[in-house]
């Protein structure tokens, strides 16, 4: 017998050779797992090895050799299948499953191109199905129709989608189609995260009925992104079962965990002050201050300016009276169609009139219809646009109630329209209708600026002040404005009057001439999380050096309008690295709100996505489609890939990309 050679019987025998230490016997694993399956040994070194085990192994060295055989003997075989079942790359069940890289790539193709036409229906909140999606119907959804379309016109995706794709794998189905918006508005969100970049951030709120009468929440974030600048982002959208304050309270906290962000970082709430829930609005302001006390509330500016007014008209006898004789013109003009009808054609003849005589001009927009809406006491804007409307039409609504007065056959319907004309053609209310008209401009061309998505509130303050200024200017509103002011007042805490204050203080305008270094330390101490003792002691040394930095030895403060314009400048010229705690304050100061109006857009946008004819889209799906339209610049950015990715990675799919 040779000598024992340890490195042979390690190289050659150590991976399939199983020793049994209570027979002191090996066996053979892989012939034991595969000899049936390529015809077996002869049964006496067969079950030697496999069935019996094998003694004295360490001795018979040739013996081994002669079971190993040559390269294609049954053991080498058998050994060969054992090393392919451990390789899980040629597994059987990944052999089974492993595609070819055609079916990937005309895979990614019918993805990229179902984005595409998503990324389109979502920019005109255009819906998806069709009542008949059948292969026959020439109407098969805006989804079916535009994807057709898409491929007619592109020659690879023609022969991987609809009728070309594989009929297990058409990735056309209303839940492939949900999952892919829904990859969609997870990558637009987590860019907006990204941004945000785990700073401070203020959250706007505001809550209305969507169609089927559900209450729905809408939550927009308002921060400073890293090149300072300041953003609104409309993060989404829950419908609230119950709307208590601490209902209200778990759906913002669950909505910002979503996306991983924390409570603690809230630094503004704002609200429009309008809202049917106005109690509970109330009680969830006082919760997140009891949980966050820097996370102060600022109401809607712009309703606040609107229900001033509306308060106005209820408290002055005179104005009182105007708003509720122009309410009777209104809904009797406007309370049949006949009299709408009469209206329109009044003004038509009117206009033709004037045209003859040259005294309107034509052109692309001009001489539009105009219609009488009656003014909403939480709508912007409504009422400067009823009475510019109401003194256009003027004579024609005059006409109207004058063929009232003498044609109707209902007797009471005759009295009214007959005291209305005259009412209105009255020097008092005429002499009102024009003093209003012009207060109500004012306030409107503000409401317009204070709506301004990246409005900052010191100059909103600004434009406030501006308002009440140019309003003094004529002696003849004292009366009206005297009662907004007093509305206007009473609308401000001690708290937010320091608060503003100490901002005003950091505006830029007109050379930091605003600047009060007892006013920013006051802000700084209501920020008691940022600004302990000993950085209070830091920002004062920081402001004494900055100031005098910021007016006389850099030209790119010099000319700076707003706390946007500093913060901006700050990062550009990269001082807010020098100056941070005045940076901090800053980025503070800008997070608080002053209008809701990112908010109110939302719910404008949910009106056009679910309407009568989708009144049963789901809350997921309607969230969905709202993120993308609404942060639709966002959305626009983010690439294929990362959609693609992100659905891909939601279940198991049928084909693998990766």
């Amino acid at each position: 017998m040779r000598q024992f050679n340890p490195e042979w019987f390690k190289t050659s025998c150590s991976q399939w050779l199983e020793y049994n230490i209570k027979q002191d016997a090996v066996f053979c694993l892989c012939c034991y797992l595969f000899k049936n399956e390529i015809g077996g040994y002869g049964k006496k070194v067969g079950d030697a090895f496999t069935t019996n085990s094998f003694r004295g192994w360490n001795k018979g060295l040739e013996r081994l050799k002669s079971y190993v055989g040559d390269v294609n003997s049954v053991h080498n075989r058998c050994f060969k299948m054992m090393l392919d079942l451990m390789n899980q790359e040629q597994s059987i069940l990944t052999s089974l499953d492993k595609q070819s890289e055609k079916i990937k790539t005309d895979h990614r193709v019918r993805l990229n191109a179902s984005i595409d036409v998503i990324r389109y229906l979502l920019k005109e909140e255009m819906p998806f199905r069709g009542h008949d999606e059948s292969v026959t119907s020439t109407r098969r959804g805006h989804f079916l129709d535009l994807l057709k379309w898409h491929a007619d016109r592109k020659e690879d995706v023609k022969n991987v989608v609809l009728e070309k794709a594989p009929k297990n794998n058409t990735m056309t189905s209303p839940d492939i189609q949900k999952d892919i918006v829904n990859s969609c508005a997870e990558e637009t969100a987590k860019a907006i995260i990204e941004d945000l970049n785990g700073d401070f951030f203020g959250i706007l709120v505001d809550e209305s009925k969507d169609v089927s009468h559900k209450e729905q929440m809408a939550l927009v974030l308002r921060y400073v992104n890293k090149d300072g600048e300041l953003i609104e982002r409309f993060l989404g959208l829950i419908h609230v079962k119950d709307t208590t304050a601490h209902a209200l309270q778990k759906a913002i906290n669950s909505m910002l965990l979503q996306h991983s962000l924390s409570s603690s970082l809230i630094r503004g709430q704002g609200y429009d002050g309008a809202s049917n829930m106005q109690g509970e609005i109330n009680g969830l302001k006082a919760l997140i201050l009891k949980d966050n006390p820097s996370a102060y509330c600022v109401h809607c500016f712009a309703y606040q300016l609107q229900l001033t007014l509306v308060a106005v008209a209820k408290k002055h006898h005179d104005i009182n009276n105007f708003f509720d004789i122009l309410a009777n013109v209104l809904n009797v003009v406007g309370g049949s169609y006949k009299r709408r009808e009469m209206l329109r054609d009044e003004q038509a003849k009117k206009l033709d009139e004037l045209l003859v005589i040259d005294e309107v001009h034509t052109g692309s927009g001009l001489n539009q219809e105009l219609g009488l809406q009656r003014p909403g006491d939480t709508r912007w804007g409504s009422h400067f646009k009823t009475l510019r409307n109401f003194i256009s039409l003027f004579s024609s609504i005059v006409h109207v109630l004058g063929v009232l007065a003498n044609e109707s056959s209902n007797y009471q319907e005759k009295a009214l329209a007959k005291s209305l004309v005259e009412d209105i053609r009255s020097y008092e209310l005429v002499y009102i209708l024009h003093l209003m008209l012009k207060i109500m401009a004012i306030t409107y061309y503000l409401n317009m600026d204070l709506q301004r998505k990246y409005q900052d509130i010191v100059n909103a303050m600004k434009l406030l002040n501006f308002y009440i200024f140019s309003s003094f200017a004529c002696r003849i509103f004292c009366a009206a404005i005297d009662l907004q002011l007093s509305e206007l007042n009473n609308l401000f805490s001690e708290v937010n009057t320091d608060l503003l204050l100490g901002m005003a203080s950091l505006s830029p305008d007109d050379s930091f001439a605003n600047y009060d270094k007892n006013k920013i330390m006051k802000l700084a101490t209501y920020y008691q999380n940022e600004f302990t003792a000993s950085k209070l002691e830091d920002l004062s040394f920081e402001l004494d050096n900055y100031i005098d930095y910021v007016r006389e030895m850099d030209n790119a403060f010099s000319n700076l309008k707003g706390l946007g314009d500093l913060s901006k400048t700050l990062v550009k010229t990269n001082i807010h690295k020098t100056w941070g705690l005045i940076y901090l304050l800053v980025k503070l100061s800008l997070i608080l709100p002053v209008a809701t109006a990112t908010v109110e857009r939302a719910f404008s946008s949910m009106k056009f996505i679910k309407i009568d004819l989708r009144s049963r889209i789901g809350d997921d799906f309607l969230n969905d489609c709202l993120v993308c339209y609404i942060e639709d610049g966002v959305f626009e950015n983010v690439p294929n890939d990362a959609i693609i990715d992100r659905f891909q990675n939601m279940t198991s799919r049928r084909v693998q990309l990766k």
